[in-house]
């Protein structure tokens, strides 16, 4: 084997937090190189998730004509049968250019790809295997940001062309004739919306009673009725004991209370996987914690001081957006720049279902928890010019101000754009802003964003009301 090639840092993934990291560090002038054993940069968040899963969404939408109905009362879809590839085109077309623009942004930076898998060798020198052999490098810092696998029950075939895991569905050979979604969580959440609007018999299977209890208790059960209206069927409190699989005709699903399902095609979204045992983490003397995580300090450095781990590996929140904080941060400690160190205290949530989700903050939920007296200012999309404009007639806007200074607390929206104008809350609560400063600012007419002013006046004529 040759010498190591040295590298001042060295990334082993090149997902959103691995990207980050090597472009801060090789920012602050540090000779950077990132290992990835995909084909392309980019990890889940661009090739398998979340920019695929939310173009398939917004094509869905599209072919659909779910927005246009509102808005005109009639149907303005393609009236045809979808096919794979009026779903993939768009998505393939996305995934290309977006990798295409993170190899720019990496080449722009100065920072080497190396392509293949990355393992310890020592706290310092990581083997890469790939097709043609295996090399060696050597780095001053490290940052992990592998991400994560989905998880694969064993009662399920993998192998059989109709059963998916969330991973592989991005790339389906047919539009289902109808489709079983193992798990309520957000990916089977997302993926069961976009298959009910193409008009595929939905089956949502889930062990709990409660879509999404992290959200606010008002938001989790509009989003409820929505999936229902679309056409998602929900099977609370089941799961899947038996799932028969034969090469021609349905799959045939027994679930925990000996009901039999029959569909074309199972997703199986039941949360994600630790890829860390392929590092040979004992090799560099890593600690791992629960189910394979790396546990870091604020600064996300592992308990070897020089090896920083961020997104998925190191467990919550587990999104891309909060993974390119946590790799901006490891990489400019990893670079030299130790002032830089801690994420923002609040960080948002988008959910990309039908309709949108976007959320920040308290719930009432966790408010009375707490046992922090609020009020609530909520409006609704019907209720403002812009969302008459655009036809949406069951999204809101809630936002939990405390009491008695009206602090903002919390923003929660559900509806179109929900995921964007969730950020006016961030904001808001970043910099302790509240009921008073919303209502007093003057926002574009007509736009989604007057539904800001328009809940803090509820909220602040509340008070007075209370007051009086």
């Amino acid at each position: 084997m040759s010498e190591p090639q040295a590298f001042d840092v060295v990334v082993i993934g090149a997902g959103p937090g691995g990207v980050n990291a090597a472009i801060t560090a090789a920012g602050l002038g540090r000779s950077v190189a990132i290992i990835e054993k995909d084909a392309g940069v980019g990890g889940a968040a661009i090739n398998t998730g979340t920019v695929p899963s939310k173009t398939l969404r917004e094509t869905a939408v599209a072919l659909s004509g779910l927005r246009t109905r509102n808005l005109y009362g009639v149907d303005l879809s393609l009236r045809r049968e979808c096919t794979v590839a009026d779903l993939l085109k768009h998505e393939n077309a996305v995934r290309t250019t977006v990798r295409g623009q993170w190899n720019g942004l990496l080449g722009a930076y100065g920072v080497t790809v190396l392509p293949g898998a990355g393992r310890f060798l020592d706290g310092h020198t990581l083997a890469i295997t790939n097709a043609a052999g295996e090399t060696t490098v050597r780095a001053n810092s490290i940052v992990i940001a592998i991400g994560s696998s989905p998880a694969r029950p064993p009662q399920f075939h993998f192998e059989h062309m109709r059963i998916h895991d969330s991973d592989e569905i991005v790339n389906l050979e047919t539009v289902p004739k109808s489709l079983a979604v193992i798990g309520a969580g957000v990916i089977g959440c997302e993926y069961a919306c976009m298959f009910a609007a193409l008009g595929v018999p939905t089956h949502i299977i889930d062990g709990r009673d409660c879509l999404l209890p992290f959200l606010d208790l008002e938001v989790s059960q509009a989003l409820l009725r929505a999936m229902t209206g679309l056409g998602v069927t929900f099977h609370w409190k089941e799961q899947v004991n038996v799932c028969t699989a034969p090469e021609a005709g349905d799959i045939k699903l027994t679930l925990g209370s000996s009901k039999e399902l029959m569909v074309d095609t199972v997703l199986v979204a039941a949360g994600r996987e630790s890829r860390t045992a392929a590092l040979d983490p004992d090799k560099a003397g890593l600690l791992l914690g629960k189910r394979g995580l790396i546990p870091v300090d604020e600064c996300f450095r592992t308990n070897v001081k020089h090896i920083y781990a961020v997104g998925d590996v190191i467990g919550f929140p587990a999104l891309a957006s909060v993974s390119m904080e946590q790799g901006r941060i490891a990489g400019a400690q990893a670079g030299g720049d130790a002032e830089v160190c801690g994420m923002p205290a609040i960080f948002p949530t988008g959910i990309y279902t039908i309709p949108e989700i976007g959320a920040v903050g308290e719930t009432e939920g966790s408010l009375q928890g707490k046992k922090i007296d609020y009020v609530v200012g909520k409006v609704n999309y019907e209720d403002c010019a812009r969302g008459e404009i655009i036809g949406e007639r069951m999204g809101f806007l809630k936002l939990l101000f405390s009491k008695p200074d009206l602090k903002l607390l919390g923003a929660h929206a559900i509806g179109e754009q929900a995921t964007e104008l969730v950020h006016l809350g961030l904001l808001t609560m970043q910099f302790g802003g509240g009921a008073k400063g919303l209502w007093e600012t003057c926002f574009n007419y007509p736009t989604l964003g007057d539904l800001f002013k328009h809940a803090a006046h509820v909220a602040i004529l509340k008070m007075r009301d209370e007051a009086a």
